[in-house]
């Protein structure tokens, strides 16, 4: 399985996506710059990180979304390839048009930044295979700008099509419908706001985050 993670100017999670590519590959995921115009041959999934692409001027994501690499990405996901956007990748990926809805200011109005319990809504997808629909696990998070908003009918979309990946438990931000990650219609993209990079180590406190990436492993070394 080959993985790869787009950088842009202010993401600051890009090693730590890279290292938990590698812990079920065997080696880190390959880093691709946001000026580029295309991707590595050959991949089987792309990243977007989390972090503050180009300092969340604009709208958060905003300018990362039109950057050169964004096409290619975009390209990819057309074609039927598997994209991961986690927080600010999140925020990226719906500005995009990858993902449908919004990730609005924490209903707080303060930055959020602590562990978070999710339920797992769904198994059936590439990123959630190896836990148990309804399973609890605890991944931080750490957002200013993570309330996901969206229509009626898109939600209604999401819920009917089995598109929520995620739920939050105690829900951190004021997240429509409680949504924590959600799928594309054809189920190769998730967008999530919880870091699962940051807790799939003991030595990082705990290994809840390591399912998803087991996940995507088991999946695409067995196709």
């Amino acid at each position: 399985m080959r993985a790869a993670v787009v950088q842009f100017p202010g993401s600051n999670c890009d090693r730590d996506l890279a290292v938990a590519f590698g812990n079920v590959t065997g080696k880190p995921a390959e880093m691709v710059w946001h000026k580029e115009t295309g991707l590595p041959a050959g991949l089987d999934v792309i990243a977007i990180p989390g972090g503050f692409s180009f300092g969340d001027y604009l709208r958060c994501g905003a300018i990362a979304a039109r950057s050169p690499i964004m096409q290619a990405v975009v390209d990819f996901a057309n074609k039927g390839g598997y994209v991961l956007g986690i927080c600010n990748g999140f925020q990226v990926l719906t500005e995009s048009g990858l993902l449908p809805g919004a990730l609005m200011r924490n209903a707080g109005m303060k930055f959020v930044c602590k562990d978070s319990e999710l339920q797992v809504a769904t198994r059936d997808s590439v990123f959630t295979a190896a836990y148990a629909k309804g399973a609890k696990i605890t991944v931080p998070v750490a957002h200013h700008d993570g309330n996901y908003t969206a229509d009626a009918d898109t939600r209604k979309a999401l819920h009917d099509q089995d598109r929520i990946a995620f739920t939050y438990v105690n829900n951190p931000n004021g997240s429509m419908d409680d949504i924590a990650g959600i799928l594309s219609e054809n189920r190769r993209v998730l967008g999530m706001m919880p870091h699962p990079e940051r807790l799939n180590d003991p030595e990082l406190g705990g290994i809840d985050g390591s399912g998803l990436f087991q996940s995507i492993a088991d999946a695409l070394v067995s196709a």
